[in-house]
């Protein structure tokens, strides 16, 4: 049996982050906690694009994947008393997906879908951690695995 585990070694790799300046309270707070997920795992090249808003993110990440190895995409969709929130993070989730599969590379979901600033905050790394640092280490990971692989 041959088993493949990710791990936490990111040295030598290049890394995009997309993240949205929309609920810049939190997507801040998320950039700041990959950053240092990063940092800890071997100090990869890592490039940061700010876009507007959550939209802007998949075009971005196109762009990244054609020169990095993975990409981080971290964002802020509070939902609101319209279906706007759920189209919007069903679009943006299908792009990144889609783009995943086209290129084979990882990109990993750091974007809040909370009901309201305080589910976000809380996500953010007041109380449930902080899931721009969750997403950056499962993007580490997953590139060990794909090294594996290959």
């Amino acid at each position: 049996m041959n088993r493949i585990q990710g791990n936490s070694d990111a040295k030598g790799k290049r890394i995009g982050i997309v993240v949205s300046q929309w609920n810049e309270l939190i997507t801040k707070a998320l950039l700041e906690g990959a950053l240092s997920t990063l940092e800890s795992s071997g100090n990869p090249e890592v490039t940061v694009v700010q876009v507007p808003g959550t939209w802007e993110i998949p075009v971005i990440a196109k762009q990244l994947l054609d020169s990095h190895d993975g990409v981080v995409a971290l964002g802020c969709i509070l939902q609101g008393a319209t279906t706007h929130a759920q189209l919007l993070a069903g679009d943006v989730g299908s792009a990144l997906m889609r783009l995943q599969m086209e290129t084979g590379k990882p990109i990993t979901w750091g974007i809040l879908t909370p009901e309201t600033q305080e589910q976000a905050l809380e996500r953010a790394g007041l109380k449930l951690g902080n899931k721009g640092r969750e997403a950056a280490g499962a993007l580490v990971a997953t590139l060990s695995c794909l090294d594996q692989l290959r």
